[in-house]
């Protein structure tokens, strides 16, 4: 767009120019005029303004001026045309915008790539939203970016499988990857592609079918998610364990306030450091509930006490509100 857009100009600028230096060029040989002279008479010959000329004209010095005026008229007709055309068409500000989001992708850092904007990818963007979690979304379908935009999201219209938009998209400086496509297919070639670029990056796909869950880890999937299992899993406790269900609802929306499962590792300058969750006393201070811990070595202690000693870079799963959350992770990386 932007290579059209300058070549739609730049005809009409080399024209012009090389119209100024031939009536400069001209003046000077035919009327032995200086150089400001001769490009003075030029400009308001071209322009057809004609006001206070520097001395007058031999002959040949007219026929001159009038084969300038119909040079000088055609090619700033045809320079005002095709600015209006550029205008009113609108191209110039789906060129802005395409320079615009170009300059966006490039300061993104430490962001999610989100692929696909369905039914899965729309909730996903609506999360990372609500965590304050820089993301740009990718999709093949032009409408699919316009209502991308009409949310407020950053955008990419592209195929995710493509390394060419995938590091358009910042792969390199992402701390995540969600592989959000309709298709199983289109998610494992997503996949795949993600992982041969970056070995280290965290990659989340969705699956409809149990069979591609195998396809997708060998792919380079870290982590799975299959939306129909876990829906399976819901309504079925909601028929069996209705209360249970209920009791998870309530909690999960108390008093307005959704509470969050936070994963939270505890630095080595962490004041925390050292001391045992009955000494920390997040449930008085912060309001948090520490509902498990993993400590340095990996080994997962799911039924912490008030003994349990929270060690240096160890992590602890923590149920709080969304600010009480961000306490605990200012707490925790002091």
């Amino acid at each position: 767009m932007q290579q059209r857009a300058f070549r739609r100009f730049l005809l009409p600028l080399i024209s012009l120019f090389l119209l100024l230096a031939t009536g400069t060029a001209g003046y000077r040989l035919l009327e032995r005029m200086g150089v400001v002279d001769a490009l003075y008479m030029t400009v308001i010959t071209i322009s057809t303004v004609g006001f206070n000329e520097v001395k007058p004209l031999t002959p040949v010095g007219r026929l001159f001026t009038m084969g300038l005026i119909f040079s000088g008229g055609g090619l700033v007709a045809y320079t005002l045309t095709g600015v209006a055309t550029f205008l009113l068409s609108g191209e110039w500000r789906s060129n802005w915008e395409h320079k615009r989001r170009v300059r966006m992708l490039s300061r993104l850092l430490n962001h999610i790539i989100v692929c696909g904007y369905g039914r899965v990818g729309r909730h996903v963007a609506q999360e990372l939203k609500a965590e304050g979690i820089l993301f740009v979304i990718i999709d093949p379908n032009p409408e699919k970016i316009a209502q991308i935009q009409e949310a407020g999201y950053l955008s990419m219209l592209g195929d995710a499988a493509n390394e060419a938009h995938l590091k358009e998209a910042g792969i390199h400086r992402a701390r995540g990857l969600v592989a959000a496509a309709n298709s199983d297919a289109e998610n494992v070639f997503i996949v795949l592609t993600a992982r041969s670029m970056r070995k280290d990056l965290l990659i989340v796909a969705r699956a409809n079918y149990e069979e591609s869950e195998p396809k997708l880890l060998r792919a380079g999937a870290n982590r799975l998610i299959l939306p129909y299992r876990i829906t399976g899993r819901r309504m079925v406790t909601m028929l069996i364990r209705p209360d249970v269900a209920d009791f998870l609802d309530e909690v999960s929306h108390a008093s307005g306030m959704e509470l969050i499962l936070e994963q939270i590792q505890l630095m080595p300058t962490s004041p925390l450091v050292g001391q045992t969750l009955a000494q920390a006393q997040l449930p008085h201070t912060l309001g948090i509930t520490v509902v498990a811990c993993r400590l340095p070595n990996g080994q997962p202690d799911m039924r912490p006490g008030p003994n349990t000693v929270l060690h240096a870079n160890a992590q602890i799963i923590a149920l709080g509100t969304r600010e009480q959350l961000q306490a605990l992770i200012r707490l925790a990386q002091e």
